[in-house]
């Protein structure tokens, strides 16, 4: 029988442990965040209805769409967001969860795009909402949240950057362009990458006029502070009262993050961001980081409220964001912030004696007690093997006992990093294997 050459397709991966442990940790991080704001979990099916996913992000999205006819001879699709399948699923629901609901899920995605750096065809997102709600207050908290997980993820360079679609909305309709706004909204969503010129172009391939044209220019060029941008933006949208709703709360919303001791340079306006799907209709939010702005955004989101009008006549506004865990981990990984390790564990114990396994797991049942991870090695090889084993796989400390130190009932506490070794008597009284493991671990972080 020939073998079957194993890989895999063309913008889909394995995760190795060294890869699998920091995307685990950074989906704690997310999970730990949000729930801090109060959001709840939950989870939807990797398969829709072809109906309920097509038309509901953009073209571009319904034609990166994986779907199929299903054995039941049914149009079904693969989600290639979470927010659509949100919306599906608090129309069905709502009236068992109650408003607002907040909610956080953390689940894979799939889009049929051409794979590139941080870029893949299966793809996590993390992504926390609040439906039922058009109060600024949930914009803020949505602000708040992005501003929060990406400290908490170690990044300390970054920026939100802020703009409201009705501000853009208002502009448009002033212009008489209401008719051209997703041509429009999507031009614009390339100004950082393309510049000014190839929007230019685009926005003539739209059929805008010069002087149309060079509105639009002037609204994506405004810059400064957060002050600076909303006194240039009153006089652009003077006669419009959707634009100026945009303004206020986009004033109101910069003024709770100062009041909530954001620093400004976590955030500015920039009313060049319009996002490119279709169903944003009120805040929007990108993040890029400081240290590495080409990877693009890393957490990005807004306000939809519309989008659940297909499937229900109750209105169901909603808010939230994503983090982009793939991007942001590739990003963390150039940026030299990811640890390398291919073990879940903190303590490895080498087993010297195999007729002394009760002695080796009584060592290790003290230190998960206490909170630890650690792992009894299975086989009795030389040490040298069994700490080349560990030391491959990143362990920090390692508890080191042979027949000897056993019957004394002693155990040697090595930090791999550093070789700084300590004996203690722990048979007697675990608390001195804990107490000398706390020290250990507490000279390991501040070496590292």
């Amino acid at each position: 029988m020939a073998l079957i050459e194993p890989r895999t397709l063309k913008g889909f991966r394995d995760f190795l442990p060294a890869a699998m442990i920091p995307r685990e940790k950074l989906m704690e991080v997310a999970r730990r965040v949000y729930r801090r704001y109060g959001f709840v979990p939950i989870d939807t099916p990797t398969l829709e209805l072809l109906e309920v996913l097509t038309g509901k992000g953009s073209e571009e999205t319904d034609r990166q769409m994986y779907h199929f006819i299903d054995n039941g001879g049914r149009a079904v699709g693969m989600r290639f967001d979470l927010t659509v399948p949100l919306a599906r699923f608090a129309a069905q629901h709502i009236q068992e969860l109650g408003i607002p609901f907040k909610r956080y899920q953390i689940a894979p995605v799939w889009r049929g795009e051409t794979p590139q750096a941080g870029r893949f065809r299966e793809f996590v997102q993390c992504d926390f909402d609040t439906i039922g709600t058009t109060s600024v207050v949930a914009d803020i908290e949505t602000a708040l949240v992005i501003h929060e997980l990406m400290h908490e993820v170690g990044v300390h360079r970054f920026q939100i950057r802020i703009n409201n679609r009705q501000v853009l909305t208002g502009l448009l309709e002033q212009l008489d362009l209401k008719g051209s706004s997703t041509a429009v909204l999507r031009a614009l969503d390339k100004f950082d990458k393309v510049g000014a010129e190839q929007v230019s172009k685009e926005l003539t391939q739209a059929g805008l006029n010069a002087t149309q044209i060079d509105q639009v220019l002037a609204l994506s060029a405004i810059r400064g502070s957060t002050e600076e941008v909303l006194s240039q933006l009153d006089p652009l949208l003077k006669g419009s009262d959707q634009g100026q709703q945009g303004i206020e709360r986009l004033r109101t919303l910069c003024g709770a993050m100062k009041a909530a001791g954001v620093s400004e340079e976590f955030y500015r306006l920039d009313v060049s961001i319009a996002r490119g799907l279709d169903y944003y209709t009120g805040v929007v939010f990108e993040t890029t980081l400081g240290d590495l702005p080409s990877i693009g955004s890393v957490c990005s989101g807004g306000r939809y409220d519309n989008l659940a009008e297909v499937y229900t006549k109750q209105h169901l506004p909603g808010i939230g964001a994503s983090l982009g865990l793939d991007r942001l981990l590739a990003a963390l990984e150039q940026l030299g912030l990811i640890p390398k390790t291919a073990s879940a564990a903190d303590v490895f114990i080498p087993l010297f004696d195999a007729h002394r396994l009760n002695d080796y797991f009584a060592l290790a049942s003290i230190v998960r007690s206490a909170g630890w991870s650690a792992e009894v090695y299975p086989e009795p090889k030389k040490l040298g093997q069994q700490l080349k084993y560990a030391d491959q796989r990143g362990f920090k400390i390692a508890l080191i006992a042979g027949s000897q130190e056993l019957d004394a009932g002693e155990v040697q506490i090595k930090n791999l990093a550093s070789q700084i070794k300590t004996q203690v008597e722990w048979r007697t009284n675990p608390d001195n294997l804990v107490d000398g493991l706390t020290q250990m671990l507490r000279v390991q972080n501040d070496l590292a």
